[in-house]
């Protein structure tokens, strides 16, 4: 449910600021206090723990979303499937916003521990930190830094420390932002922000006059410097200028000097020469002609001129990026591979300027290399016929790219040592398996590695047996080249089919309900607790004689479901044809049983909690409104279609000698625990209703009651206290949506209720009461937010299409106006929220 603070003040995302915080900037607009103060923050952050990427998430308008607002080090693009996350996920960035703690990942192995979604998407070894940003009583966001994996060794307490008081400062600054104002939320695309270059010796530059005529040099402080001197203790000579050059360096700087003169104008000349430290200068000598004294100006290269020529000479295309993913040099092979030439390429994105190398299989070796930091090998399609290998060496700075012209998809170059394959490091992002590599090869093991956490991340998703089932079937099946499942669950000692696919219609039925003594492969697999293969069917039968079997010759694998010691049901493989199985595939296949047992005994639980929830909220709504003289009361419910699909919301009509109050609530989540809130506060606000507590007292008693009875626990609420023969109206809301009025001539409106903040954050909360008339033939609406919010949407659209709605309903009975109301979300398969919904009219 969505929780409105009623405190007086324009709500934050309404306050004025930039017309779409988090939209990319060009070098045009200038970055915002709230984009410096998140940059300055990773970067630092990065830093402090030695990481090579890192970024922060923002709260996002829409409640319980995190946005991604800064990514430094990293393409933004590469990672566009983690720009959103949301606070319920199965993910560390979540997980460390939601509970206000920071989590720590050392290497792959606490990842895949701890979070294997997490290692689904992203399956290189590297570690992380993230770390809540909170200060100003807010909850803004998460902090966090990508670095090198640290296997076998915990995050020091040193790396704790800097991280989290960089957390701390980052902090404070956002909550002085919200203090004046600003939204610090985040939407649209993060910032990308370049690291500063990793440590190399400072660019360095000199100046200095010669004299030919006398042979003296007069040297400033930058020269010196270079020279490896005080000013005061150079000699004033060109002999002291030269020396430590080589004999044919010193001979090459006469020459120079010689041609400036002789050129009888103002001419410069240059020369690059190996300084006392080895490293290249260019010197200038400029002069106007005889007698007049040269001006010397000497320049610290790096190596930059060295790489570029050196780069030029090798007989394969060279690329280099940097960790944006910007084209920072290509040399004359890589020009000659690409088709495209420096001036055209330098400081363009990659993928902007080869949308070949933009499908999401490349993308991920990419990502694979700058998480990694191990070298890649993978071969991409260019053109129909024309194929390139590409290797991949990643390094703090950004990425050398290797380019060479392959004959096809398997013609991979030769690799280092320790450089991995395509292959090797291939992902799931999306959760689907890929068909495993030749058994006992690193591709092979890499695959029957992350197989399992492939199918870990879409268990997750499924809450019922059946949902289990079908991401087996659609997961599992595929990954190991099979056509036939069936699922057996234990219940009383017997195995019932729950779910089937691919065996002949009608075949399985004879084996449902068996008991645990029967001698069928299923039934011994979950008695012996060990899976068994057959690697053809006559195997299967020479094994059990006298087995029913299909019309199938392949082979089968019968597989244990088993969860924490606890039996659980059995599982069954069919292949078309005979196979037989790698000692990877029968422990890949053990480990995923064990996955789907874990499952199906959640989902057992679900079900379960389900089905008494479910009864706790029919038994807690009323099920049939008073009958009412002078008025007319009509509700409606309507359960969510995702998750628990039982929450929080009610709705009740109570008689209060001659008035009646209509009373609307939403309880915070869904489930149990939610159901049985709300009908705790459906009684307080009854008791307190009837026994004659005015509408302020009555929510104020209701909001004493809820902190005592379940601290932590919120629900907003709705209070009307109705007089049918007079119309008079006294209303109180407590972080509500507003109710609306269909007014007897036509049109609807949205009241302006004063209001109080939701119930279960303070006892001392005040509920003012608005007072009006409700004339004969109006009809008020109480709703709940289910019935306006939608995804990605404002709720005030929602409330405006709600009001618009309402004023068409015109004349329709009350009963008709609600049935109109509802039906638009009564047909929506993917409502997220459950609704409520309270009529209500009067005549004279």
């Amino acid at each position: 449910m969505t929780r409105y603070g009623e405190t007086g003040r324009t709500p934050p995302e309404r306050q004025p600021d930039r017309a779409a915080p988090g939209a990319a900037h060009t070098g045009a607009l200038p970055p915002t206090e709230l984009d410096l103060v998140l940059s300055q923050a990773a970067v630092s952050a990065i830093e402090a723990v030695g990481g090579y990427a890192g970024g922060v998430y923002l709260r996002a308008p829409d409640e319980g979303l995190l946005r991604l607002a800064v990514l430094a080090g990293l393409p933004s693009r590469l990672f566009r499937p983690w720009w959103r996350m949301h606070v319920n996920r199965p993910f560390p960035v979540a997980e460390a916003y939601r509970l206000g703690r920071a989590v720590h990942l050392a290497g792959p192995e606490d990842a895949i521990r701890r979070f294997p979604q997490l290692m689904a998407g992203l399956p290189f070894p590297f570690g992380s930190l993230y770390v809540p940003v909170a200060g100003g009583g807010e909850r803004f966001g998460v902090l966090a830094v990508l670095r090198r994996a640290t296997t076998g060794r915990a995050v020091d307490d040193g790396d704790r420390h800097r991280i989290h008081t960089v957390a701390r400062r980052l902090g404070a600054a956002l909550g002085a932002l919200h203090g004046r104002g600003h939204r610090v939320q985040w939407e649209g695309e993060p910032l990308a922000v370049q690291l500063p270059a990793a440590m190399t010796p400072p660019v360095r530059t000199g100046c200095f006059t010669w004299d030919l005529t006398t042979g003296t040099v007069a040297v400033d402080e930058g020269m010196a410097a270079i020279i490896g001197l005080a000013p005061e203790e150079f000699g004033g000579t060109v002999e002291a200028l030269t020396d430590g050059l080589a004999p044919e360096d010193v001979l090459g700087v006469w020459a120079l000097a010689r041609q400036t003169v002789d050129a009888g104008r103002t001419a410069s000349r240059r020369i690059r020469l190996p300084g006392p430290d080895g490293r290249p200068y260019l010197l200038e000598l400029s002069g106007s002609g005889p007698g007049v004294p040269l001006a010397g100006f000497v320049l610290d290269l790096g190596v930059a001129p060295i790489i570029a020529e050196l780069t030029d000479r090798v007989p394969r295309g060279v690329l280099s990026l940097d960790r944006l993913g910007r084209i920072v040099h290509l040399n004359q092979g890589a020009e000659t591979l690409l088709g495209r030439g420096r001036p055209e390429l330098a400081g363009r994105v990659l993928w902007d300027v080869f949308p070949w190398l933009g499908r999401p299989t490349y993308e991920d070796h990419f990502r694979a290399a700058l998480i990694s930091h191990a070298p890649v090998t993978f071969v991409a399609r260019q053109a129909a016929d024309a194929w390139i290998s590409l290797s991949l060496y990643p390094g703090h700075d950004g990425v050398t790219v290797g380019l060479l012209r392959a004959d096809g998809p398997g013609d991979e170059q030769p690799r280092l040592p320790g450089e991995l394959s395509a292959t090797a490091v291939e992902a799931f992002p999306s959760g689907t398996a890929a068909a495993p590599g030749p058994p006992g090869t690193p591709e092979g093991q890499a695959a029957a590695f992350y197989r399992p956490v492939a199918l870990a991340i879409a268990l997750t998703e499924a809450m019922t047996a059946r949902q289990v089932s079908r991401v087996v079937t659609e997961e599992l099946l595929p990954a190991f080249g099979g056509g036939m499942l069936a699922i057996y669950l234990l219940q009383e000692r017997h195995l019932f089919l729950a779910w089937e696919t691919g065996f002949p219609q009608g075949f399985l039925d004879r084996f449902d309900g068996v008991a645990l003594d029967a001698r069928l492969p299923g039934v011994e697999a979950l008695t012996l607790g060990r899976p068994l293969f057959f690697e053809s069917m006559p195997r299967l039968a020479a094994a059990y004689p006298g087995i029913p079997l299909d019309a199938h010759v392949g082979a089968r694998a019968f597989l244990p479901l088993i969860a924490s010691g606890r039996p659980v049901g059995s599982c069954i493989l069919g292949f078309d044809r005979p196979r037989g199985f790698t000692p990877e595939e029968r422990t890949v296949l053990t480990a995923l049983a064990g996955l789907i047992a874990q499952a199906l005994e959640r989902a057992q639980r679900y079900d379960s909690e389900a089905a008494l929830a479910r009864g706790l909220q029919d038994a807690l709504l009323p099920h049939r409104l008073p009958v009412l003289r002078h008025a007319a009361t009509v509700g409606r419910y309507l359960p969510g279609t995702q998750g628990m699909e039982v929450g929080g919301d009610w709705y009740d009509v109570v008689e209060t000698g001659d008035s009646i109050a209509l009373v609307i609530g939403d309880v915070q989540g869904h489930g149990v625990s939610a159901a049985a809130t709300m009908g705790q506060l459906r009684s307080a606000v009854r008791a307190f209703a009837l026994s004659g507590h005015d509408p302020e007292e009555v929510m104020s008693g209701t909001n004493r009651l809820l902190i005592d009875l379940d601290p932590g626990q919120f629900a907003s609420c709705c209070y009307v206290v109705v007089d049918p023969a007079t119309g008079r109206v006294q209303a109180v809301r407590a972080g509500h949506p507003q109710p609306l009025l269909h007014r007897p001539g036509g049109g609807a409106e949205v009241l302006d209720l004063e209001g109080g903040i939701v119930l279960g954050v303070d006892a001392t909360a005040d509920y003012p009461v608005t007072e009006l008339r409700l004339e004969s033939g109006a009809v008020l609406a109480l709703y709940t937010d289910g019935l306006v919010e939608r995804p990605g949407v404002d709720i005030d659209i929602g409330v405006e299409r709600l009001r618009a709605l309402f004023a068409e309903c015109g004349a329709l009975p009350l009963a008709g106006t609600a049935d109109r109301l509802i039906r638009d979300a009564r047909a929506a398969t993917d409502r997220a929220d459950d609704i409520a919904l309270l009529l209500a009219s009067r005549w004279d």
